[in-house]
């Protein structure tokens, strides 16, 4: 395994970190041979989030790391989106962010989050005012690293300009969707993380098991597949996909690889990336990791890529996990004194 530093400010991680999400489901035993096995690969960035499975997840997470394991990794998590059915908790406010910090480390069963992260952005609060209440968590030394998730470029911005106006802890680092089948980040988001030295956490390498090759066409998809559970963002008949990937797998073939080695070499081919966030099910799917690394991909390789699915494109905009609000019916009709603003 290799690692590098989360941007300019954040801490070494391994270039690929163990996301958790699929864990929701899992049993104890299940998600301690998981953690095992990733920890056994060289792993040290474990990232999760308190909406999977409304809490669980961290709550097992708080129960298979043991003292040894938790001084060996980068614990990461999450907080923003709903939280069961009270509309208060979720946001990016002040209020929320010490209320569900308060439940992250105790299910977790920590002291402190080494990396505590906005799950999407909130447009109902002002940014200024979540990294007020962030750079809070860090003087208290309840965190001690903060970043975002699906955030757009020009929010990324705004947060470093106010960090440094107003001296507070600057976010160390930015998640953002990104795999061979969903390039938007390319369009500003990568290039905005390198401009102010900010850390990429990519997720979703293999866009939900596609670029594993396990979706044909015309062929029912596998049973215990996203998309056979009813997953709304993993359809089996998209066209473009199927298309796509039938003439990536022709590209790995052609270079002697597995579609799904080709997909992770891929994602760390770009110099904004630190780490790409693994999703298994099964200790099993963490065979081979470390062997995605040693693959390197020329330029004719890049190219045919390119091609394929060029810089930029995703063949569905709903995979990035987040829509701009401004383009809601409900914000196009609002006057502009209703907007929440972070300037003081």
């Amino acid at each position: 395994m290799r690692y590098a530093r989360l941007g300019e400010r954040g801490p070494v991680v391994s270039r690929f970190g163990l996301g958790t999400m699929a864990l929701a489901g899992a049993s104890p035993e299940d998600a301690d041979r998981i953690v095992g096995a990733a920890l056994d690969a060289g792993i040290t960035l474990l990232d999760t989030a308190d909406v999977y499975g409304d809490g669980r997840v961290e709550e097992l997470l708080g129960r298979v790391l043991t003292a040894e394991r938790r001084e060996k990794i980068v614990l990461a998590t999450k907080f923003g989106l709903p939280m069961g059915s009270d509309p208060k908790a979720r946001g990016c406010s002040a209020r929320w962010i010490r209320t569900a910090v308060e439940g992250s480390l105790r299910r977790l069963r920590v002291d402190h989050i080494d990396l505590y992260q906005a799950h999407r952005p909130d447009p109902e609060t002002p940014l200024a005012e979540t990294l007020e209440a962030l750079h809070d968590l860090v003087t208290e030394g309840k965190v001690r690293f903060t970043g975002t998730s699906a955030y757009p470029a020009e929010q990324l911005v705004e947060a470093q300009w106010l960090s440094q106006r107003h001296a507070l802890a600057a976010c160390c680092s930015e998640q953002p969707a990104y795999s061979m089948l969903v390039r938007s980040a390319e369009r500003s988001v990568l290039h905005t993380c390198r401009r102010f030295g900010v850390g990429v956490i990519t997720w979703s390498p293999l866009n939900g098991g596609w670029l594993t090759g396990k979706y044909r066409r015309g062929q029912p998809p596998p049973p215990d597949s996203r998309a056979a559970r009813g997953n709304p963002f993993v359809v089996p008949t998209d066209t473009a996909k199927l298309t796509a990937v039938e003439s990536l797998e022709k590209i790995a073939q052609d270079a002697g690889l597995r579609l799904a080695d080709l997909a992770l070499a891929w994602c760390l081919e770009h110099p904004a990336v630190t780490s790409v966030l693994l999703g298994p099910r099964t200790p099993g799917q963490l065979d081979g990791v470390t062997a995605a690394q040693a693959v390197s991909l020329d330029e004719a390789m890049l190219d045919a890529i390119d091609q394929v699915v060029p810089p930029g494109v995703d063949l569905d905009p709903r995979n990035t996990g987040w829509h701009p609000d401004a383009l809601t019916t409900r914000h196009r009709r609002r006057r502009p004194a209703d907007y929440p603003t972070s300037n003081p």
